[in-house]
């Protein structure tokens, strides 16, 4: 009987492929003489799969199995013509939506700077910089898939109202929190305090938020994402914060990471992470299961788990 081959990244340790390795014969990625009959090819966020990459693959292989939620690096389109299936790893939701929300409240209640304060030790700067309450106040959610829906569940919890916008409406979300569709983004850019970007980055997405985006949202209101960097134009976000057009902004990804632009570092109404949505021990592991778990379920059925193309 011959032997499965898969196809990995160069970047995955070898820990994290000794489960494949009962399996299946492992080739990396940069190994292409040994591609001939690979039938899967295991992928992170930060590889590039291009439809080049995409159309040297072997004919023999079927499926991408990406270590990660966000596909936006993996040309879908060419997969689907070349009839590779791409799945992915939602695990990463649970953990994202808590950084999220993290975000929200880390950029209202200032939490950043106060903290930068302290440690410089001026108390009373820190002690007199105050912020927002999230009690009653609007959350507009860009993107209601699994990292939105659970971002709403934990708002609502904090007695946030909520509306969402996205392609389309979710009845069964709609009926579990009360939460408001909207079809068109200005209606929601209009009545939201807080917005929050967890959709995927697509060429209809990139730079949604953008110079006229942001002069439609509410004054004093806030950004946060979590999503994608390139989702919102990040020159015209720092022209709207310097001039004080929004109130602030909670940042997990930036256009071009893992450089971030230096005027946001600037600003004391800016909340920065390093793109550590996913970052705990334990959502590390799932998503590495997830994605092994994925080619498992391909290896024994045929099909596809998890399936985003």
């Amino acid at each position: 009987m011959t032997q499965i081959k898969i196809l990995v990244s160069d970047i995955l340790p070898e820990a994290m492929l000794s489960s494949l390795r009962t399996q299946a014969d492992i080739v990396r990625m940069s190994d292409v003489d040994n591609w001939s009959g690979a039938t899967v090819c295991l992928t992170t966020a930060f590889d590039s799969v291009n439809g080049d990459l995409i159309r040297a693959f072997p004919g023999s292989l079927k499926l991408v199995s990406n270590i990660g939620a966000g596909v936006d690096k993996i040309d879908l389109e060419t997969a689907r013509q070349c009839e590779i299936m791409v799945c992915n790893t939602p695990v990463v939701a649970i953990d994202t939506a808590d950084l999220t929300f993290g975000l929200i409240l880390s950029t209202l209640r200032n939490l950043s700077f106060c903290e930068r304060a302290l440690r410089a030790g001026d108390w009373a700067k820190g002690a007199n910089a105050l912020g927002t309450s999230v009690r009653g106040k609007r959350l507009g959610i860009i993107g209601a898939g699994s990292i939105g829906s659970e971002l709403a569940r934990r708002a609502n919890a904090f007695g946030m109202t909520l509306c969402y916008h996205g392609p389309n409406p979710k009845p069964a979300l709609e009926a579990e929190l009360a939460i408001e569709y909207h079809k068109d983004l200005q209606d929601l850019l209009n009545s939201a305090d807080v917005v929050a970007l967890t959709c995927p980055l697509t060429s209809s997405t990139r730079h949604m938020i953008n110079a006229a985006s942001l002069k439609q949202m509410k004054p004093g209101a806030f950004l946060i994402n979590t999503g994608r960097g390139e989702l919102v134009d990040e020159n015209a976000l720092v022209d709207a914060l310097e001039k004080q057009k929004i109130a602030g902004a909670g940042l997990d990804v930036f256009e071009n990471e893992p450089e971030v632009n230096p005027r946001l570092l600037a600003l004391d109404n800016v909340t920065v992470t390093p793109h550590i949505g996913g970052a705990t021990v334990e959502c590390r592991h799932a998503i590495v299961a997830q994605a092994l778990e994925n080619i498992t379920h391909y290896l024994a059925t045929g099909e596809a788990q998890n399936r985003v193309a």
